[in-house]
C-alpha cells in the first residue's frame, strides 16, 4: 500500500484551495439594448439628488437623467421601476489588493509583491485574478471598482484601476498604470517592546532605502534626459511620472506614497515636490498634522481604515473616525479605502459610515467613497458621479449605502448588468434549505 507523502499531501491541499479560490459565475455579457431605471432618487454626487428620477443608459455610457416626466426613452428600451429606491455610481476603493490576494495563509493565492526592493516595472493589473471569490462578495456590496496597489519593496509597482468584473483583467482595467506605488521607510527607529531589530541596523536599513529611492529617481531622469540606445526596462516604467523637459506629452501620473507618521509625510512630500512629482498620501494615520504642508502642494490623503485602533497611548479613542472630517474642515483632498483584510473590502461603505457621529456629513462621506475617490484616482471623467457621457457603472439600493441595513438590489459595470449572488448568497440558499427540510423555517 502506497502512503502519501508530506510533499504529496502538501501539493494535494495547494490544488484544492487553489480549485475552491475560484468563482465560477458567468461574466456579464455586453447590454444589448437601451435601460432606463426610474421612480427612483437619483444621486448623481457632482449635483442635487433627483426625486422621482429615471437615468438612461445604453451601450455601457449615461445618456440622460433627470426628473422621470421630462426624459424620452429610446426606442425598445427596458425599463426597470425603482420606485422607493436610490441610484448611486458604483462605489470605489481608493487602495486595495483584491484580486491579488486571495487566502493569506496559502502563499500561492497572494500575488502582490515582486521579488527586489525597487521594481517599477512591476504591473499589478497583470497579476489580477478575474475568477477570484472575493470579487462577488464585494460587489454585493456595491464597491464595483478599485484601485489596485502592489505592495513589497520601496517601489512596489505600477497602481491599475479596475472594474471588479470581466473575464480577463484586460477586461477589467479602466487604467493600467494610474502612477506609481511608493513605500516610504520609517522617518525613525521602532522602540517598541515587540521589535527585536538594534537601532543602528534600523538607521542603517532606513538611509540605504532612502539612498535607493533618491537614486533611483536620478537614474530615471537621466534615462528621460540622455535617451540612451540601450532600453531598461525598470527605467522606461518611470517616465509618465516625471515632469516633463521641455515637450509636450500625456499628463504627468502621480506617485501614491504610502506614509503614515506625520515626519514620514512631511518627509516624502518634501522629497517629491523637490523633484516636480505629483505625490499622493496613502495612509496618512497624522495626516491631519500636516494639514498646512498638504493645503500648501494641494497634496491628496487616500485614508486607511477608520476601524483603526489609536496609534499612540494618548491619541483619542475616536481618532480613526474622525480623520477624514478633519480633512474635510482642513481644505484637505481625501478619498477613503478599507486598509482591511482584503475579504474585508465589502465593508468600505461602513468605515465612510462611522465618521458621521463624528461630524463628517453624509454627503462628504458619500463622496469620499465615489467622486472624490475618482477625482484623486484621474478616472472622474468617466466614473465616481453620474452624469451623460460617463460610464454606467452605478448600483441600485433600498437606502442609502451608508446605513448598514441597506441592500444592493441591482448593479451594472459599463451598462452591464451584474449577477450579485457570491459564495455568501449561496451558503446562504444552501442552509435556509436544511432548515427548511428540518421545519424549523418556513418560506
Amino acid at each position: 500500500m502506497n502512503k502519501s507523502t508530506p510533499a504529496a499531501i502538501l501539493a494535494s491541499v495547494l490544488v484544492a484551495a487553489s480549485a475552491s479560490a475560484q468563482d465560477l459565475g458567468i461574466k456579464a455579457p455586453p447590454q444589448s439594448r437601451p435601460i432606463a431605471i426610474k421612480n427612483a432618487t437619483i444621486h448623481p454626487i457632482s449635483s442635487e439628488p433627483i426625486a422621482g428620477g429615471i437615468i438612461v443608459f445604453d451601450k455601457g455610457v449615461i445618456v440622460a437623467l433627470g426628473p422621470a416626466d421630462k426624459v424620452d426613452l429610446p426606442s425598445g428600451t427596458e425599463v426597470i421601476d425603482a420606485k422607493g429606491k436610490h441610484v448611486y455610481p458604483g462605489l470605489i476603493s481608493s487602495y486595495s489588493q483584491l484580486g491579488l490576494t486571495e487566502f493569506p495563509p496559502i502563499r500561492q493565492t497572494v500575488d502582490s509583491s515582486e521579488t527586489g526592493n525597487v521594481t517599477p516595472e512591476a504591473r499589478a493589473v497583470a497579476a489580477i485574478n478575474p475568477d477570484s471569490t472575493l470579487l462577488p462578495v464585494t460587489r454585493a456590496s456595491g464597491v464595483l471598482v478599485g484601485a489596485i496597489f502592489p505592495t513589497g519593496g520601496t517601489i512596489s509597482g505600477q497602481v491599475a484601476i479596475v472594474n471588479f468584473d470581466g473575464w480577463t483583467w484586460e477586461e477589467m482595467a479602466i487604467t493600467q498604470n494610474a502612477g506609481l506605488s511608493i513605500n516610504w521607510p520609517n522617518a525613525r527607529p521602532i522602540t517598541a517592546w515587540w521589535n527585536t531589530t538594534p537601532r543602528d541596523e534600523q538607521v542603517k536599513r532606513i538611509r540605504e532605502q532612502l539612498q535607493s529611492l533618491s537614486d533611483t529617481f536620478l537614474a530615471a531622469a537621466a534615462y528621460r534626459d540622455h535617451k540612451p540606445d540601450q532600453s531598461d526596462i525598470r527605467l522606461a516604467a518611470m517616465q509618465d511620472i516625471l515632469p516633463a523637459q521641455g515637450e509636450s506629452r500625456v499628463a504627468q501620473k502621480p506617485v501614491f506614497i504610502r506614509a503614515s507618521d506625520a515626519d514620514q509625510i512631511s518627509q516624502s512630500i518634501a522629497w517629491a515636490i523637490e523633484r516636480n512629482l505629483r505625490p499622493i498620501i496613502v495612509g496618512g494615520r497624522d495626516a491631519r498634522l500636516c494639514v498646512e504642508l498638504l493645503k500648501k502642494h494641494d497634496v491628496p490623503v487616500i485614508v486607511l481604515n477608520t476601524h483603526s485602533l489609536p496609534k499612540r497611548d494618548d491619541s483619542a479613542y475616536e481618532e480613526g473616525y474622525t480623520l477624514p472630517r478633519d480633512l474635510q474642515s482642513a481644505g484637505v483632498r481625501w478619498s477613503l479605502a478599507c486598509g482591511d483584510d482584503t475579504a474585508h473590502e465589502r465593508n468600505l461603505a461602513h468605515h465612510a459610515a462611522s465618521g458621521l457621529p463624528f461630524g463628517l456629513s453624509p454627503d462628504d462621506a458619500i463622496r469620499g467613497i465615489t467622486l472624490s475617490a475618482a477625482q484623486i484616482l484621474g478616472v472622474d471623467n468617466s466614473i465616481g458621479s453620474l452624469a451623460p457621457g460617463k460610464a454606467a457603472t452605478l448600483i441600485v439600493t433600498t437606502d442609502t449605502p451608508l446605513e448598514l441595513t441597506s441592500a444592493v438590489t441591482s448593479a451594472f459595470i459599463n451598462g452591464r448588468s451584474i449577477d450579485l449572488s457570491s459564495k455568501h448568497t449561496k451558503l446562504n440558499e444552501k442552509y435556509r434549505e436544511r432548515y427548511k427540510q428540518m421545519g424549523l423555517i418556513r418560506e
